[in-house]
């Protein structure tokens, strides 16, 4: 812009800022987190338009009177976390019309700061998406994702409750039975770890910190002894899915034996769970109890047995290696394995 034409620019006022945005067809609604709840201070006629509330109902108010019954949980934790870190926020959540009627809305909020950087208000502008839109929505896979794996989650949880009752009666076989439920359930902790929302966005591996405690946690839990504790001491790491499959079977075999075999005629006892990273993207994982040791002459893991040798073959799968010791304060199992963190 030349010096003539920038000496002949008007800045707009206030007032006609804001009427200019009053007049937009982009919905725009301002809110004021200075005040109690962050109310709605301003709708153009755009917003009344989509949603159905002119700016007397929707003034005073917090955004969420938009929100309903089919509003997915995760979108709103999206946008409240961004509100909370003063942050752009751009999320597609389903939001309702003053008559009732469901809408995809892309929200695209954004905080709006004073001269001196202290945050003044938040502005939102909506688009309603159509129905190919909501399609292409970058949130719409994850939402197909979630609930399929919602399905897959009920699905495990009723192969292990059948699996269960079909052992009751199964007479000798109803140890068998107990075993595969036991590794079914090691399955379903590793998969609620791949669906859970807090994890890393590499899709492809598993912190082993947080699959590990929820999986001692599900074995103690079957064990249904009180006076049992199981304490958990894990560095964190990740590994790749597949390799953390392994592992969450070999650690449920090892917790399992040590509850089953080390207190017997005992109500109390501890098992201590640690997880160690080596260099070379090794792993040391230590399972230590405080029961009545292992008898002389008894080795473990018998690989006749179909634990045993579940975890032979594992152990071979990642070239690791065991080493047992017990004594008359316990037992002690150390697994090393070379290569099976993730280095990323």
């Amino acid at each position: 812009m030349d010096a003539e034409n920038r000496a002949a620019l008007q800045p707009l006022s206030h007032a006609e800022a804001f009427e200019t945005l009053s007049g937009s067809r982009i919905s725009m609604v301002l809110t004021d987190p200075a005040l109690p709840d962050n109310p709605i201070v301003y709708v153009n006629r755009a917003f009344e338009e989509v949603t159905g509330y002119m700016s007397g109902m929707a003034i005073g108010r917090n955004c969420r009177f938009l929100q309903g019954e089919n509003t997915d949980p995760d979108d709103i934790k999206r946008l409240r976390e961004a509100l909370d870190r003063e942050e752009d926020c751009t999320v597609d959540l389903v939001n309702y019309r003053a008559d009732g009627s469901e809408f995809i809305n892309r929200l695209m909020m954004t905080p709006i700061r004073s001269e001196d950087g202290s945050l003044r208000y938040f502005l939102g502008m909506q688009k309603p998406l159509a129905e190919v839109e909501d399609l292409l929505s970058p949130n719409a896979v994850r939402h197909a994702m979630r609930e399929v794996q919602h399905r897959v989650k009920n699905h495990l949880s009723m192969v292990i409750s059948l699996t269960r009752m079909y052992g009751r009666g199964a007479g000798d076989a109803r140890g068998q039975f107990s075993q595969l439920a036991r590794r079914i359930e090691s399955l379903q902790v590793l998969y609620q770890e791949l669906s859970n929302p807090e994890r890393r966005r590499n899709m492809d591996t598993v912190s082993l910190g947080a699959y590990f405690s929820r999986l001692a946690a599900a074995t103690q839990s079957l064990d249904g002894r009180s006076g049992l504790t199981v304490n958990v001491d894990i560095e964190e790491a990740e590994a790749r899915s597949d390799t953390a499959v392994h592992l969450g079977m070999i650690v449920s075999e090892v917790l399992t034996n040590a509850l089953q075999h080390a207190f017997v005629g005992r109500e109390t006892g501890r098992i201590d769970l640690s997880v160690r990273r080596l260099p070379g993207q090794s792993l040391r994982i230590t399972v230590a109890d405080d029961g009545l040791g292992m008898p002389e002459g008894v080795e473990w893991p018998d690989r006749t047995s179909v634990g045993g040798s579940v975890i032979a073959g594992l152990i071979r799968q990642l070239n690791g290696t065991l080493n047992v010791n017990t004594g008359a304060t316990g037992t002690v199992v150390t697994l090393d394995l070379s290569g099976v963190t993730d280095a990323t």
